[in-house]
Order: structure tokens, then C-alpha cells, then sequence
């Protein structure tokens, strides 16, 4: 009943005919009324207030029964961008779950540490090592990756990202070597067992016996879980039982240690829900004791039911222990005893050798390098690879989500993406260890040539990560210890913002190698089935690109999320284009046309058309297929992009050159003056092409849209090899000497990025297609192949030579002399050098 049909029900109570009766019979005796009409009317009342009462007892029912309709109560609607995509999870395939799921449930998945193991779970059992280090006197504890820990070198020299790892850390005059094993043996617990070996010298020779070395083995439970301190009561003796416990997952299990050198063993348990702070926790246990009885040297008392366990291992330089982990030991000890041994002593050594030999015969198999290259060139490249495949970690989290500008929720600025696990590897494992976008294709690259079933794990976890609206945060900073390596400011997703979408980069790989039978039978059938499912998130993908990318131009796209009010960019950043302070048009708007982010769309478009046709959809492998051909429409693209003038490809927007910083006199939110940086623009802006010379104007070159009989095409290698613009002895510059902003910060605290540095994916994209125009008939064809040798040649020898002058490859390299810059060690796409020295390209 609706409250207009209520209201006139009660009108038509209040008029009824018995009602209006007894007013008329009051009326009319009411002059001859006595004492008795006072009790005639007395029962008019009561009758009268019975039928209101009733009346108000049916109104009552009435408005309980149907509140809900009547007053339907606000369900909160859960808003979009935090939804998942209504598909099957990649993950859920049963491809990813038995077998496979088990061999990678252990590994080296904590990247942000110099030594750290856990499993492919949420709440794992994690165990890692940090150690003393001495500078200047001072004592200082290593746990984190960090820059300022000013290490010579560190990194896997060999690892296959499944069971076997190598690392030589070099802290001082100290050397460390790490080794990982993993095995999986019939008694063993899911996942199986592993060991780590850890070996201690001096860099100088013969100063080893006046040393120390103190270090710290921890294992430790993210669920809570209580973990037992061992003792000899566990029926192995040869050996050190350091702890034990039991878990869901992988059941009963022991840590084990044995070294046949002398050592002192000290130890502490703490109950803490914090794991990312455990190297603070360890260094207040270590001052207290120093104050107490000063030595340095853990306390030897526990927390009451600890889900930590530290081991301080103190003992004389060269020293060499091995510690192992065996789960599911319930069974026999002579069983459990004999799957220690086989992780301890003569029996690992021997198991690491052929380890390390299978290694670097796959190497040689996998990417075939030529004679031309030397055991230098092999070091490195085996080093590049072992870091790329040592820094795949695995996280779970929520990401931060920013409001839109719109949004009237009051209190935080962000919302949480639903939990997720990803499964990736990292550019950066000091700067950078967590997943990224942009930056997981050109890792790919790499990765599916090594061992295609990791690659489409990884892959597959990234997709899962799609919302209702086809959109991938670009950043994940899921847990604790991610979320620990972040400033603040880079924390928030905004969810209007992209990221290229290199992945197709790697389908359209694998796309061209399943129809070029490149691979076996099992890796065929594992990647059709991995495209069949992930089609539908691929497209809902590249449906959000299209719709919320698109310029005012049909077919014309542009980066969103430049800051268009900003007064301290020189250039503000396109961050989501991944190319951060490359100059764009000065002053944001929606009339702008990226060029790079337009060749993307026809990569992406191309793409998916292939896997239509693969995946046999004759329909939507036409619409992808005329979306493809009209992005690579060469007069459409001219007309759009390219200046005759400088014979080059560019950016179009709302521009001026004539924009500078300047120091000016600021008054801040404390009205006070400061002085500071500020934009100046001089000349007013105008809607034209953007002239700036750099990776973006080589953008159609890279994705071969230029037909090779072109004139354009000369033009573009004319860019490549002069030295005025983009060539150097090293590498190519991100960005041409004759830029106005060529080397130019950007503002008063950011140094330049990508304005003349030399960065390996982009240099391995214009390598590949130089390879491709050497191969295809063309006037310009020898031209492209010598060009092609010279860059080559160049890239792997600097690579070379810094890597042995300083011990790591680096994020990017100076255009002047070559030297390492950036971030270190960066053996995310800086690995991609294993692909130039091998010679391996897309043959698409």
C-alpha cells in the first residue's frame, strides 16, 4: 500500500457511515439528554477510540510488513573500479595447480632482501639472513636491500627461478656466498625441502683468521603460528636441530644446521605481527646485550609462544655452514635424516656443481650465443639472467585505490583493491621490488624464452588483476614489506591512468612461435589454452585503452593524468607513459595525440587480431583486424604525426618551446616567503606538433610501420646515427642533444630521466627492428645493417665493461661516457642485453 492510498484510508475511516451516525444521534438528543445520555455516550467514546485503536493496529502491521517497500533501505553499491572482471581466473586453470603449482610453492620470492625464502602463500613460513657489516669502525646490520649499505657487489650470479640459486654478495673486505637448492622427495611435505649454503671469506688473503663473521638465520610465521626451539631430543645428532613446527600447508618440518667449522650459536624468539621490521627488533636485542654484558650476541631467551626465531652464528673467517629445511618429517628419522644429508656437506656440493652445470648448458641452448662473444660476455649475461629470474617475487595485499576528484566519501583518500596475490618479477630489489606494469613485458621477453610455464604463471597473475572496467593498477604494492619501500606519494593508483601494455609484446610472441612451431607439444597445448581464457580479460583490457584513452580525433589516444595546473614542471610528467619527464606538450589537454601510446593500440589491436584468428573467432578477429590496419594506416599516421621538416615522427598538443624555470620569491601555507623553482612560460602555446627528438618519435620506426622502400625510413636511420641527436658510443640517448630540454630537470628536486639517458628496452625495440629492415628487400637495407652491428656492438661492451668496473648492471646509462646511472643493481629490463648478445628478436 502506498502512503496516498494509506492517508485516503484513513480519510474514508474517519467518515464512516457508523461514525457519522452516532455524531448525528449526539446532536440531535442533545437537549433532552440526563444522567443516563452520559452513559450513551461514554460507550460512543469507547467505541469510537476501539476503532482508531484498530484503525492504527492495521497501519502499524501495514507500515512493519512493508517498510522495505515503502522505505527501501540504500544497499551500498561497491564501486566499479574495485570490482573484478565477472571472468574465469587465469589462475584457476588446472595448468597452475597440481604439479606446477607445487614446484614453484618454495622459492627465493622476497627480492627486497639480500637473502630471503618463502612460499607461494599469504600466510607463509619465511626464513632469510642478514649479517653484521663493519664500516668505519661502526657496526651495522645488512637484512634489506639498500642502496646506502654501499655494498661493492651483490646479485645471483646463476639462478633458474625454480630450484636453484647462487649469490655472491661482497660487503667490505667481507664475501659472501649464498646457495639455494630445493628437492622434493617422496616424504616430504607440499612444496618439498631445501637448503641454503652459506659461505664467509675475506676479500684480502690471509687476513681471514683475525676475523669474525656474525651471522643472523631467522625463520619466522606471517600467520602467527608458534614455532619450537630444537635440541637434541629430535633423535638427529650429527646435526643442529635449530627449530620445528607444523603447518597446514606443508606440515611437520625441522630446520637443520651443520658446519664442520667451529662457531658459536646464540639465539632469540620474538612474538611480532610485524616480519618487515624484524631486522629492528634484532638490532634492539643485540644493543641491550651489549650494554648488559658487553659482547655482541643475542640474548638466548624467547616471547612467550614466538612466531620468530633468530639464530646468531658467530664464528672465525673462511666459514662455511648449511642449513636445511625438511617439511612432512613425521615420518621415520632414518628418512628425515637422510633428506638432511642430502643438503649438507660432500652431498650438496656435489648436487650445487651439477646444478650450476645444468645451468649454464641451458644458457647456451636457450639463447645459442655466438663465438664472437667472449667468458666475459657469457659472466654477465648469466648474471643478468639470474638476477632477472632471482628477483621474481611473491606478494599479497590490497592496493590503495585514490578517490576520484568527484567523489563525496569523506575520510581517506583511497579505497582497497580486493586481496590479491601476484606472482612477478621486479625491475630493482633495492629501488624497485615490487611489480610494475610496464616494465613486466620486457621482462617477459626474456623470461618465456627460459621457461615458458613461469612466464605464463606471471602473466596470468597480472591479468587476474583486471577490474569490471578492464583496468591494472600499474604499480602493486601488496604487503607489508613492499609497502615498506615506498614513499607515500607513490603509493595511490589512480585508476584513470594507464601504463603501456608491453605484455602484448609477449603474446604476440608466443601468437607468432605457435603458428611457426617453435615450441613442443605440452608448451603448444599450455599456451592455447592460456590465450582461450585470457581473451576475454585481454579484450576487456584493450577496450578500456580505447574508450578511456581516446583522443578528441577518432583513432588518436593520449596519456590522461598530466598535471595541468602545476607551476613547478618544466614539462609535466606523463608518468603513466612510462617515459616520466619526456617532453610532451607543455601545456596538458585533450587535444593532444600521443604518438607512442598510439603505436601501443596498434601493437595491442595487431595482437589480439592474431589471437582471434589462432583462437579461430572469425568476428572479432575482423573488428581487431580493421582496428589494427587503420592504426597502421601510413598516410593517416603521417598526417597525423610526422613533420617534414625534421623528417621525424612527434607528439601534436598545445605547446610552446618558450617555457623555462625560474627562481622566484613564493609565499607557502605558512605565509611565509621561500624561494623556489617556478615555471615560466614566455611564449603563448599553440595546437601543433610537439619537436622533440627521441624515443617516442622512433616509436612507428620500432613497430616496422614504415613500408622499407620509404623515404621515411632513411630519415629515421639518418636520426639513429647521427651524433647530434641520438647516437652515442653506448647506446641510443632517450632523448636528441637538439632538444630544448635535453638534459633539463624538471623541477627544482628532480634531475632529468628519460632526457638523454640511455635505457636498454627501448634500444632493444630499435635493435630488433633494425634487424627486421636489414632482413626485408629495401634500398636502405645494408644501411640498417651496418647501423644495426655498431649499436650492437656498442650496447654489449659498455654493459660489459661497467658491469665488471662496478659489479652491476645498471638502470640506465650516461650519454657522455657510458657510465652506470640510476638505480642498482637493475636487472629488470637492463636484462634484456642477453637478448641483444643472443640475437633474439621477435620474428613477427
Amino acid at each position: 500500500m502506498t502512503r496516498v492510498s494509506r492517508r485516503n484510508s484513513q480519510v474514508r475511516a474517519r467518515s464512516s457511515p457508523d461514525v457519522d451516525a452516532s455524531f448525528n444521534d449526539h446532536n440531535s438528543d442533545r437537549k433532552k439528554r440526563k444522567i443516563g445520555g452520559r452513559s450513551s455516550n461514554l460507550k460512543w467514546i469507547i467505541a469510537l477510540i476501539t476503532k482508531i485503536s484498530v484503525l492504527f493496529g492495521i497501519l502499524v502491521f501495514v507500515i512493519y510488513f512493508m517498510k522495505d517497500f515503502l522505505n527501501p533501505v540504500k544497499e551500498t553499491v561497491k564501486p566499479r573500479v574495485i570490482t573484478p572482471l565477472s571472468a574465469p581466473k587465469l589462475m584457476d586453470l588446472p595448468m597452475f595447480q597440481g604439479d606446477h603449482r607445487e614446484s614453484l610453492y618454495w622459492g627465493t620470492y622476497r627480492p627486497n632482501v639480500y637473502f630471503g625464502i618463502r612460499a607461494r602463500t599469504p600466510q607463509s613460513l619465511l626464513a632469510g639472513l642478514m649479517w653484521i657489516g663493519v664500516k668505519d669502525g661502526r657496526y651495522l646490520m645488512r637484512h634489506v636491500c639498500q642502496d646506502s649499505d654501499e655494498l661493492s657487489t651483490y646479485g645471483w650470479s646463476q639462478h633458474n627461478g625454480r630450484d636453484y640459486g647462487r649469490q655472491v654478495l661482497v660487503d667490505q673486505d667481507l664475501i659472501l656466498t649464498t646457495s639455494f637448492l630445493k628437492s622434493k622427495d617422496k616424504e616430504s611435505g607440499y612444496g618439498g625441502d631445501w637448503g641454503v649454503r652459506i659461505e664467509a671469506q675475506s676479500e684480502k688473503s690471509g687476513e681471514d683468521m683475525d676475523k669474525i663473521v656474525h651471522l643472523f638465520f631467522y625463520i619466522a610465521d606471517e600467520g602467527g603460528s608458534v614455532l619450537s626451539l630444537g635440541g637434541d631430543n629430535m633423535g638427529i645428532h650429527d646435526n643442529h636441530i635449530l627449530a620445528f613446527g607444523s603447518r597446514n600447508d606443508v606440515g611437520s618440518w625441522q630446520l637443520h644446521l651443520e658446519s664442520k667449522d667451529e662457531f658459536e650459536l646464540h639465539y632469540a624468539g620474538f612474538k611480532t605481527p610485524h616480519i618487515h621490521n624484524l631486522s629492528d627488533l634484532v638490532q634492539v636485542n643485540l644493543g641491550t646485550q651489549a650494554r648488559k654484558i658487553g659482547r655482541l650476541q643475542l640474548s638466548d631467551t624467547s616471547d612467550d609462544a614466538p612466531n620468530v626465531l633468530v639464530f646468531q652464528i658467530a664464528a672465525m673467517i673462511p666459514f662455511k655452514a648449511d642449513i636445511a629445511f625438511v617439511s612432512g618429517s613425521s615420518g621415520s628419522s632414518l628418512s628425515t635424516e637422510e633428506r638432511v644429508k642430502s643438503f649438507i656437506g660432500d652431498s650438496f656440493s656435489s648436487c650445487l656443481d651439477q646444478k650450476m652445470s645444468q645451468f649454464e648448458d641451458k644458457f647456451q641452448e636457450v639463447f645459442n650465443m655466438s663465438d664472437e662473444l667472449d667468458s666475459e660476455a657469457m659472466t654477465v649475461g648469466q648474471a643478468a639472467l639470474g638476477n632477472l629470474l632471482g628477483g621474481i617475487g611473491y606478494f599479497y595485499g590490497q592496493s590503495k585505490i585514490s578517490h576520484p576528484s568527484s567523489s563525496t566519501i569523506v575520510g581517506d583518500n583511497y579505497i582497497l583493491y580486493w586481496p590479491a596475490e601476484l606472482y612477478t618479477a621486479v625491475p630493482s630489489r633495492p629501488f624497485f621490488p615490487r611489480g610494475f606494469l610496464w616494465d613486466e613485458g620486457f621482462h617477459q621477453l626474456l623470461i618465456w624464452r627460459w621457461d615458458i610455464h613461469i612466464s605464463l604463471d606471471i602473466i596470468g597473475h597480472w591479468l587476474d588483476l583486471i577490474n569490471t572496467d578492464g583496468w591494472i593498477p600499474r604499480e602493486q604494492i601488496l604487503g607489508a614489506e613492499a609497502l615498506s619501500k615506498v614513499p607515500s606519494e607513490f603509493v595511490l593508483q589512480h585508476p584513470n591512468n594507464g601504463n603501456p601494455p608491453t605484455l602484448f609484446l609477449v603474446l604476440r610472441d608466443l601468437v607468432c612461435g605457435m603458428k611457426r612451431n617453435k615450441f613442443a607439444a605440452a608448451e603448444s597445448n599450455a599456451i592455447s589454452i592460456f590465450l582461450q581464457q585470457a581473451f576475454v580479460r585481454l579484450d576487456a583490457w584493450f577496450q578500456w585503452f580505447n574508450t578511456t584513452q581516446s583522443g578528441k580525433e577518432v583513432n588518436t589516444y593520449f596519456w590522461h593524468g598530466r598535471d595541468d595546473t602545476t607551476i613547478r614542471e618544466l614539462n609535466p610528467k606523463s608518468l603513466s607513459s612510462g617515459f616520466d619527464d619526456y617532453p610532451r606538450a607543455s601545456h596538458p589537454s585533450e587535444d593532444e595525440r600521443h604518438l607512442d601510446l598510439r603505436c601501443w593500440m596498434q601493437l595491442a589491436a595487431d595482437c589480439m587480431h592474431s589471437i582471434s584468428e589462432f583462437l579461430e573467432d572469425k568476428d572479432t578477429g575482423k573488428e581487431y583486424g580493421l582496428t589494427a590496419k587503420l592504426l597502421s594506416d601510413f598516410e593517416l599516421l603521417n598526417q597525423m604525426h610526422f613533420d617534414h621538416a625534421y623528417g621525424a615522427y612527434f607528439d601534436y598538443g598545445n605547446h610552446s618551446e618558450k617555457v623555462r624555470l625560474s627562481w622566484r620569491i613564493v609565499e607557502n601555507a605558512g605565509n611565509y616567503p621561500t624561494r623556489e623553482l617556478v615555471r615560466e612560460v614566455l611564449e603563448k602555446p599553440e595546437l601543433k606538433l610537439v619537436p622533440h627528438i627521441g624515443y617516442v618519435s622512433l616509436f612507428p620506426f620500432m613497430g616496422r610501420l614504415i613500408p622499407p622502400e620509404s623515404w621515411i625510413l632513411e630519415k629515421q636511420l639518418d636520426l639513429i646515427s647521427n651524433k647530434s641527436t641520438l647516437w652515442t658510443n653506448y647506446g641510443l640517448r632517450s632523448l636528441a642533444k637538439t632538444s630544448s630540454i635535453y638534459m633539463q630537470r624538471n623541477t627544482e628536486h628532480d634531475p632529468p630521466y628519460w632526457r638523454g639517458q640511455i635505457w636498454m628496452n627501448m634500444n632493444y625495440l630499435i635493435l630488433s627492428s633494425l634487424h627486421y629492415y636489414s632482413e626485408v628487400d629495401g634500398p636502405y637495407k645494408d644501411r640498417a645493417k651496418v647501423i644495426y652491428n655498431d649499436l650492437r656492438n656498442n650496447l654489449i661492451r659498455n654493459v660489459i665493461r661497467n658491469y665488471n668496473e662496478t659489479g652491476y648492471l645498471w638502470e640506465q646509462y650516461d650519454p657522455k661516457k657510458g657510465k652506470g646511472k640510476g638505480a642498482r643493481p637493475f636487472t629488470g629490463w637492463t636484462a634484456l642485453i642477453v637478448l641483444i648478445m643472443s640475437e633474439a628478436y621477435t620474428d613477427c
